[in-house]
């Protein structure tokens, strides 16, 4: 049955401290994280990729809840989904009095939803944690990576209504690993190219993806209904579109999103962005320029000390992070970490980074956030 809303408690029971784990637990394992002095919480977009892996995260980090409300378009409200032993049945976003109650909202449905419906959730008191684009560079909303610049929530609580911003994945990706580095030597140009997944595009494309691979093996035209072109066995620029000064606005976000989380208008960033066909896991090269020496020896052991971050780094057997081995994972993987020889004094890096879109670029990253208005 859908579990009702009930009235707020005014001491919410903190979870355990923000952290990130490489391995999932098992699916067979059972998590119970519904519990009385819990928020109630609502999730936009339920039925998507990224919804559906809120509920996972929710599970594997055991976040408290007391009532869950799973809200999505009209063409998805009835649909049953079983989570936690129970059956919810997901409701039309568009209903009247659907945010009554709700102290969390965790948005993930699109830049037009989150502006039509995050400021109804606002008004009844909820705090709306937004993953699209919408409110990311509003200068009122926070836009936060917990293990990069917490402090950016320091003016949010609970029962108050605010946006809190998800990064773009990309973005979350990139700064995991450049972060820690940033402030130890402090970054005054980054360069990245991205290698980006279906799954940044949504559920659709990555079943556009398993489709169009099996006609061309089959030796049929592709189905293009998410992408223009051939995406199976192809690359080629990212899908968004491009500005009139030759960016792309995938590439415009990095390079906004940094300053802004960075607190650095004067960071100089640039990127190019491609669309690979991979499923749920972004590849990051990125080159970063210091204002102070920084050798690769201790850039490993600042990396090593990172929450949230592996090194996969093994030149003797050319093991590095690929998509596939942080698939489904919560850590961003850094490898290939050498000094960039084209700069004198120990003042420049390059690294490789792989991390999971759905999870630590999306879905993770918001239960983070959540997590931190419980504490």
């Amino acid at each position: 049955m859908q579990a009702a809303a009930a009235v707020r408690h005014p001491h919410l029971l903190a979870p355990s401290p923000c952290r990130a784990r490489q391995h999932r637990r098992a699916p067979s394992t059972v998590r119970m994280a519904l519990r009385e002095d819990g928020p109630s919480v609502a999730i936009v977009g339920a039925t998507g990729a990224v919804g559906q892996e809120f509920l996972r995260v929710i599970t594997d980090r055991d976040f408290p809840y007391r009532s869950l409300r799973l809200l999505a378009s009209e063409r998805s409200a009835g649909k049953r989904l079983a989570f936690e032993d129970q059956e919810y049945t997901v409701q039309d976003l568009a209903a009247p009095g659907v945010f009554d109650g709700v102290d969390i909202a965790l948005f993930s449905a699109g830049g037009s939803v989150s502006r039509k419906y995050g400021p109804a959730a606002v008004a009844g008191g909820a705090v709306v944690v937004d993953n699209s684009s919408a409110f990311r560079m509003d200068p009122d909303v926070p836009l936060v990576i917990p293990e990069v610049n917490p402090e950016a929530m320091a003016n949010v609580r609970l029962g108050q209504g605010a946006i809190v911003a998800n990064p773009n994945c990309s973005t979350i990706i990139c700064l995991m690993a450049a972060t820690p580095l940033h402030r130890h030597a402090k970054v005054l140009r980054m360069v990245v190219s991205t290698y980006q997944a279906a799954s940044g595009a949504g559920a659709a494309a990555m079943e556009e993806l398993k489709l169009q691979t099996q006609e061309v093996l089959e030796g049929k035209a592709p189905t293009c209904n998410i992408f223009k072109q051939q995406y199976a066995f192809n690359i080629f620029s990212h899908n968004a579109p491009v500005l009139e000064n030759g960016y792309n606005e995938e590439e415009m976000k990095m390079v906004k999103e940094t300053r802004k989380i960075w607190n650095d208008k004067d960071v100089k960033v640039t990127a190019t962005c491609i669309r690979v066909p991979v499923m749920r896991a972004h590849a990051e090269s990125v080159n970063l320029q210091f204002e102070k020496s920084l050798d690769e020896d201790t850039a490993r052991e600042i990396l090593r000390a990172a929450p949230g971050v592996t090194i996969i780094d093994d030149r003797a057997a050319n093991r590095f992070p690929t998509p596939l081995e942080v698939s489904d994972k919560d850590d961003v993987a850094v490898g290939r970490i050498r000094q960039d020889l084209s700069l004198e004094d120990n003042r420049g890096l390059d690294i490789f980074v792989c991390g999971d879109q759905i999870r630590k670029g999306a879905a993770l990253n918001a239960v983070q956030i959540a997590e931190m208005l419980l504490k």
